[in-house]
């Protein structure tokens, strides 16, 4: 007979421990919150020091009979949700819910291992109190908010619109990268580079220094004149290499991944979209099949803002290495603290490890056929991170090498690697190190080529979704499980669009940030929800009270709340098309869905016709004999390309942006492209034809 119930969120990790637990153990899943505010009101008993009203989740009410059938007749239950604050407020809610005593029933693990849960199954504990009430503290606040701001949203500007404690914050950065971009003036400039070999040893490899000083200043040039005016006095200068500087210094592994830090090089490394990552992070933890090994949880829980290791992780990370690459590679132990010291953010709640694989024996290549592609693509990220970061420090040899040519100087540099330490496994940078050319002070030089360059000073880039969540991060904004959610819910509500995977407000996004920075900026700012952050974390470590931090907010909050309902009706511009109602000959609005953009007719309620929204870039399909134009379009994950209006009569379909020029070699329709070395560039859109052409400015 099954003496123990054990509740866990997920039912995917069901099986995992089962394995692990044996036949004693009856394992459930919650599937998430049983309990919430409900939806058709506030919820939140404001006179009566803010109580919550909390009901059953309506599509959670067979799961809490049957959680309360399972848990008859048992000698324990035990409540494994997820090992933070979210899990810890679910355990607490189905403890009540099935009248569970908190009496060291709750068990936590950072990796489904066996190790772990067995440790976690030997030492229960009694839900964390302050956990839970950390975690209603964010839930009554972001109701608060939401459910006060968004009515006003609806009455002020629009139908169906929402507001948010820290989605309206992310919306505010994003509009006001968009001013920056705006108000921006762009400067032109010219660099000067050469090309330059020994004189009398032609066997050396040619070698670039860009232009550093003239008579010992920096300077700016900038315009042709003055470019080609220098280039022309270089050329008649003897040249030669007048110091070389070296000096040895150590780069440091980084070290292993946070959520953010995952989510950052899942997107930079692998194009994964960060709920992409944090999709497959899951399932890696929860546990893949691994053949005769059954269900193997393989990464430590994949929420969290630590880059603490376990001495248990650390000592079998250090055998590995030794047995791979050397005793000379594998870094000692070191504490906590001295870790800490490598990045920045101090709000670091440190509840578990960071993320890592549960055995560094399990190498990605030995399980790879058990893997999708996309979870061998991250898990190997994540094992080499951890791998890296276990590693001594690379030791490198920089080397600078001025050139001076009469009154200019001109400056190469590279680097020697002395000892690879952590780079034998994992370069950050992603790239090789520039090696000098071998030269000793008084060397003679003559010019291969001399170049100049135009280039325009650049506005700050728009958010991409990596750099979105460094900046959060870095602002203290939200937490490592809120990321996904915040960006997910400002392009549902089309106050933003993506455009080559960039950040962009929309003119409603930009409408409802000018309301909620005006009426209210007390509390849509980046300082008050850092500090709002740090309060929850007050109130998990028991320095603050949850309904004190409550009164505190809302005093304030229900002032702006007074100024908000004064303020003047926003009027949203309509946007015609050049299409006309070909039902009623009216001209046609574009307007946004579910499911993205399309034309309604100005004239409804009259006429309620609509189209499909052609986004056409004026340019004509390439197909011969075709009557189409080229329209920009987006995958169902919002990939932007481009095809023919014509479709499906016509297939012309390419993923690079057209541009009104023929191929010379082939006469088909030339793209444009992109990449690190060149920038911007020209290509022909027929795959079997090799013509490519520089573009020399730097274009969007």
């Amino acid at each position: 007979m099954v003496k123990y119930l054990v509740i866990v969120e997920s039912p995917t990790k069901e099986k995992t421990l089962k394995k692990i637990l044996g036949e004693n153990y009856l394992i459930k899943s919650s599937k998430g919150h049983i309990i919430d505010l409900p939806k058709t009101k506030l919820g939140i008993d404001i006179g009566n020091d803010f109580q919550p009203e909390y009901v059953t989740i309506p599509r959670q009410r067979s799961i809490v009979k049957e959680l309360e059938k399972y848990s008859k007749d048992k000698d324990k239950i035990f409540l494994a949700t997820d090992p933070d604050r979210e899990g810890e407020a679910i355990a607490w809610h189905i403890a009540q819910k099935l009248k569970i005593k908190n009496d060291n029933n709750r068990v936590s693990f950072n990796e489904i291992t066996e190790r772990a849960v067995s440790q976690a199954f030997k030492n229960p504990r009694e839900i964390n109190l302050n956990m839970v009430d950390s975690q209603k503290t964010r839930r009554l606040l972001d109701r608060l908010v939401g459910y006060k701001i968004s009515p006003l949203l609806w009455k002020k500007i629009g139908k169906k619109l929402s507001a948010g404690r820290v989605q309206s914050v992310t919306l505010r950065l994003i509009c006001e990268r968009e001013e920056e971009i705006l108000k921006f003036k762009e400067d032109e400039y010219w660099l000067i580079s050469v090309l330059l070999n020994k004189t009398e040893d032609e066997e050396i490899k040619p070698f670039e220094a860009k232009l550093f000083s003239v008579d010992s200043k920096k300077i700016t040039i900038r315009n042709k004149k003055e470019a080609m005016q220098i280039c022309e006095e270089v050329k008649n200068q003897n040249i030669y290499v007048k110091d070389i500087n070296k000096r040895k210094e150590f780069k440091n592994p980084q070290p292993s991944f946070t959520t953010s830090s995952l989510q950052q090089e899942g997107y930079n490394k692998l194009n994964f979209s960060i709920k992409k990552s944090m999709i497959i992070a899951q399932q890696l933890y929860e546990g893949i099949a691994l053949g005769d090994k059954g269900n193997v949880g393989l990464i430590t829980y994949m929420r969290t803002d630590s880059i603490r290791v376990s001495n248990e992780a650390k000592s079998e990370a250090k055998k590995y290495i030794e047995e791979k690459y050397g005793k000379k590679f594998a870094k000692s132990f070191e504490n906590f603290e001295k870790d800490k010291k490598k990045i920045k953010n101090k709000t670091i709640q440190d509840a578990h490890e960071s993320i890592r694989p549960t055995s560094v024996f399990n190498q990605p290549d030995l399980i790879k056929k058990y893997l999708s592609n996309d979870q061998y693509k991250l898990y190997s990220l994540i094992w080499q991170r951890f791998i890296a970061s276990r590693m001594k420090a690379a030791y490198l040899e920089k080397i600078t090498i001025n050139i001076e040519a009469g009154k200019y100087l001109f400056r190469a540099s590279g680097s020697n690697i002395l000892f690879k330490g952590f780079m034998i496994i994992y370069n950050e940078d992603n790239q090789d190190l520039n090696k000098p050319p071998d030269l000793k002070e008084g060397d003679k030089l003559k010019i291969i080529k001399i170049e100049e360059k135009q280039y325009f000073t650049k506005p700050p880039p728009r958010y991409t979704e990596a750099s979105l969540v460094k900046t959060l991060e870095k602002e203290g904004i939200g937490r490592p499980s809120t990321y996904v959610p915040i960006i997910d819910t400002i392009q549902r509500r089309e106050y933003v669009e993506k455009v080559n995977k960039k950040f962009n407000p929309t003119e409603l996004g930009i409408k409802v940030n000018s309301f909620l920075t005006q009426y209210f900026s007390d509390i849509i700012n980046v300082a008050f929800t850092a500090k709002m952050e740090k309060q929850l974390d007050e109130v998990e470590s028991n320095k603050k009270k949850w309904v004190d931090i409550l009164k505190t907010f809302y005093k304030t909050f229900s002032k702006d709340l007074e100024k908000g309902n004064q303020a003047q009706r926003i009027k949203i511009t309509q946007l015609f098309s050049d299409e006309i109602c070909d039902k009623c000959g009216r001209k046609m609005l574009i307007k946004s869905g579910r499911f993205g953009k399309f034309l309604a007719c100005s004239g409804f309620p009259d006429c309620k016709n609509t189209k499909s929204f052609l986004d056409k870039i004026g340019i004509n399909c390439p197909e011969e004999g075709c009557p189409g134009e080229i329209v920009r379009k987006k995958t169902k994950k919002g990939r932007i390309f481009y095809g023919c209006s014509n479709y499906p009569k016509c297939s012309f379909m390419t993923w690079n942006k057209p541009v009104d020029k023929k191929c010379p070699k082939c006469n088909s329709i030339l793209v444009l492209d992109k990449n690190k070395k060149n920038g911007f560039y020209y290509k022909c859109s027929n795959s079997v034809c090799d013509y490519k052409d520089i573009i020399k400015e730097d274009k969007e």
